[in-house]
């Protein structure tokens, strides 16, 4: 029986008198397990070469971890620091890309380099492989904060590969150390969410976790509540007619922008990537009706 869509970190959850705050990231499991579900979502799908493709981005994410260094966590002290200011101990105020994510993202291109690729991915990877270390750094830097991108595929490609460095550094942190931030945000690194999954996890059914967009990690949020506003009023839920009621938009009437919700408790093959792309045509629906993306993903940046 395939194990790819079981939630990595999850072996002492059901221990718990009540649901974990904070559920880290198992990086070898979590892109192993995302290729596989994108490779199960592309047959006779609208998206199939791009959800392949996807699938062979993860599949790199995964295959690189094997010949990195270990990642280097900010010192005790910093992140003694930054959690007792209520911040996110792997925020980009504290850590600066150093020569380990310059690493991640030169094993990331040289795989992808190694794969049947889109003529456009092809031009990005050459482009950045090409680049100095410094200016690697520069790249990484203005991924991490979302300054303007001049080039969005290396943009996605950069991403992807800060993707594998956030969440083995996440992996490497105490999830009983970490407490909530601010409203859709991050509780280890600070980014936005991707979407939020309603589990069927032991001591966790039926809880709603929001996924990150970036470390992987996932964070307990109230039901039926804006994730990005924190509202409890005008929240709405949106699906596709005739379509799996498993993925619907919350959407909020306040902030007027939407985060879509998976229901693992349904299906647990959901992933927090892969369905968030094999669901574009729910996005493509809210745009019609003026609504505003939250969630995010560097596979659907423009959306």
């Amino acid at each position: 029986m395939s194990q790819f869509g079981v939630t990595p970190g999850l072996m002492n959850i059901g221990e718990e008198a009540k649901p974990a705050y904070t559920v880290l990231p198992d990086p070898i499991s979590l892109f192993r397990n995302r290729s596989a579900r994108l490779r199960s979502l592309a047959p006779e799908h609208p998206l199939e070469s791009y959800l392949n493709f996807a699938a062979d981005v993860t599949e790199a994410q995964h295959d690189i971890q094997a010949g990195l260094a270990e990642a280097e966590l900010p010192s005790a002290d910093q992140i003694s620091q930054a959690l007792a200011h209520g911040m996110p101990p792997l925020s980009g105020d504290i850590l600066e890309p150093g020569n380990s994510a310059v690493a991640t993202l030169t094993s990331l291109l040289a795989a992808l380099r190694e794969k049947d690729i889109p003529q456009e991915t092809a031009r990005a990877i050459k482009s950045l492989i090409e680049v100095s270390s410094e200016l690697k750094v520069q790249r990484i830097g203005g991924a991490l904060k979302d300054l303007p991108a001049d080039d969005v595929a290396e943009r996605v490609l950069v991403l992807a590969a800060m993707q594998v460095h956030f969440a083995r550094l996440a992996a490497m942190l105490k999830a009983d150390d970490l407490q909530p931030v601010a409203d859709g945000i991050c509780p280890v690194c600070g980014s936005a969410p991707m979407t939020s999954a309603v589990v069927g996890w032991p001591g966790a059914h039926n809880t709603r976790y929001c996924a990150c967009s970036l470390c992987g990690s996932m964070w307990n949020v109230v039901r039926i509540k804006c994730v990005l506003c924190s509202s409890t009023e005008g929240i709405g839920y949106e699906a596709i007619e005739g379509q799996t009621d498993t993925v619907k938009a919350e959407t909020c009437d306040k902030c007027h922008r939407y985060v879509k919700v998976l229901y693992q408790v349904k299906d647990h093959l959901l992933d927090p990537l892969a369905d968030d792309i094999a669901t574009l045509g729910l996005d493509m629906l809210l745009a019609g009706g003026d609504w505003k993306r939250g969630g995010q993903n560097p596979f659907l940046l423009g959306y």
